[in-house]
């Protein structure tokens, strides 16, 4: 993976809250829907931080006036700004959908750009027709289509939406979701979906060994559209759930589709699938009403959402990682069991980092998982209990269910549930010990948004544990210019045993 990163490029950080919950809309009926819905988030406690609205043309009332246009729609928009500032005091990120509407785009957003010009064909001038959205306040770009694109034409278009947004916010990392690019587009940090996909339960199976191989091909900022973009009879609460838990342990974790209000994590208990938007055909396809009222939904998806909030310790120093390495966030198990040939043939399960193996339930109404798990120790995570590894086994599972494992010689950093991720919240650092074997975590820490990373403000705790001695030290990594401001305090856990430690960046140790 590095000789190839070398190769294509390195993936660039993206801001953090990319790596929270995204929450994308259809049809829109009014300004009042809009903060409704993002209000219902925080009245709930349902941890999310994008909330993404899709263009009009692909639906019947979206964002702006037509398909491809930058003009908002009045009637659900009728204050941009006002309405953009209002998300953002609720602490919400906001992405919009736009759409290129010609086959082929050339050179860069620095180029020379004649004012008013509307040719499409060049960056410089494709971009100025974002500048006054963005100026609002929109925070992020959903480019779709461009399917046309050639494959030059589409690694200008994942670079323009890098640098684009550099031209008027300098220190701030862009984001944008890409419908398609190439090898090389992690250089411009672009998120990836994988397409308007049915709501089907062999579609989420394949979704496995794809987000598998799309990290294998360097491209580590992937997703899914949780539920299906095309709704079929197949899609139940059930499929939904076990689409979401999936989902929860790739690195982009975006909910949209058809039927769009059942793509909220309340949707299903409320009766109301959304506006149809299309009729005679599959896309039209309404759950069965049995379905509507389902009380088990919200509950489950609150627990992975607040399961991925605390994991951002953890997933943010594997994404950076990923960045210096070449290393994928989301793993095949042969990257690093190559010559176990039961891991080289594994397409069902992954590793998430190098430390925490996950496998998603894919079979409707399924009561068991078999697992395999390679050599070693491991842990399941829901329960605490010890497995031996080199060999497959059968795990019980109910609807809540995924399972997740951790290896044996592994520090795993847990944070505190959060509503978003910038959100300050008063409360320790977990750090749990999974015993076994010695360990090593290097536990990476930034602002989430400049590029002051990139002259040596960020914090990296270098964190070693000696399983025979049942000591674990903690020192500042090498290159960190950051201090904790003040002493540090850390709750570390081995077992039963919990102890509070406080580290105010020279070297600490602690025997459990």
């Amino acid at each position: 993976m590095a000789e190839y990163a070398r190769l294509t490029g390195y993936a660039e950080m993206p801001p953090l809250w990319s790596f929270g919950y995204q929450q994308s809309h259809r049809t829109l009926a009014s300004r009042e829907e809009i903060i409704a819905e993002a209000r219902t988030f925080r009245e709930k406690k349902l941890p999310c931080d994008t909330l993404i609205y899709l263009g009009t043309g692909f639906c019947p009332s979206g964002w702006n006036t037509e398909n491809g246009s930058f003009s908002w729609n009045s009637r659900v928009f009728p204050d941009p700004k006002g309405i953009l500032d209002e998300l953002h005091n609720e602490n919400f990120r906001t992405a919009l959908h736009v759409v290129i509407k010609t086959d082929k785009l050339r050179g860069t957003v620095d180029d020379p750009c004649e004012r008013g010009c509307v040719d499409q064909e060049k960056a410089c001038c494709y971009w100025d027709a974002h500048r006054k959205d963005f100026a609002m306040g929109v925070d992020g770009w959903w480019p779709d289509e461009g399917d046309s694109l050639d494959i030059a034409s589409r690694l200008v278009r994942n670079r323009m939406y890098w640098e684009g947004p550099q031209l008027e916010r300098p220190n701030q990392r862009p984001y944008a979701l890409h419908r398609n690019g190439y090898a090389g587009m992690q250089r411009y940090a672009s998120f990836l979906w994988s397409g308007d996909v049915y709501s089907t339960w062999e579609t989420l199976k394949v979704h496995i060994p794809v987000a598998i191989n799309t990290a294998l091909s360097g491209i580590p900022y992937w997703g899914t559209d949780i539920g299906g973009f095309v709704p079929t009879k197949e899609l139940t609460a059930e499929l939904f759930l076990r689409w979401f838990q999936f989902a929860a342990f790739c690195p982009l974790f975006r909910s949209h589709g058809r039927n769009w209000k059942l793509r909220l994590p309340w949707g299903w208990n409320t009766g109301d699938p959304g506006p149809l938007e299309i009729n005679n055909y599959n896309g039209a396809a309404i759950p069965d009403a049995s379905e509507l009222h389902n009380g088990q939904v919200e509950p489950i998806c609150r627990k992975y959402l607040e399961l991925r909030y605390r994991m951002l310790p953890y997933l943010y120093s594997v994404v950076r990682e990923c960045a210096t390495t070449g290393m994928p966030i989301l793993r095949a198990l042969w990257l690093h069991y190559p010559r176990d040939p039961q891991a080289v043939a594994c397409q069902d399960e992954y590793l998430w980092g190098r430390d925490l193996l996950v496998a998603p339930v894919v079979e409707q109404g399924a009561t068991s998982r078999n697992i395999y798990l390679p050599r070693g120790v491991w842990y399941d995570f829901w329960t605490g209990e010890r497995v031996p590894g080199g060999a497959e086994i059968s795990r019980k599972v109910n609807l809540e269910t995924t399972p997740l494992y951790v290896r044996a010689g592994t520090i795993l950093p847990l944070g505190p549930v959060k509503q978003y991720v910038m959100e300050k919240v008063d409360q320790p650092l977990s750090i749990s010990i999974y015993p076994g074997a010695d360990a090593s975590f290097l536990l990476y820490e930034d602002d989430g948004i400049s590029f002051s990373y990139r002259k040596g403000e960020w914090m990296g705790v270098q964190m070693l544990w000696h399983d025979a001695r049942r000591e674990l030290t903690l020192s500042l990594a090498g290159g960190s210019r950051m201090l904790p401001p003040s002493p540090r305090k850390f709750e570390v856990t081995l077992g039963q045993i919990t102890r509070a430690i406080f580290f105010d960046g020279h070297p600490l140790g602690a025997s459990l």
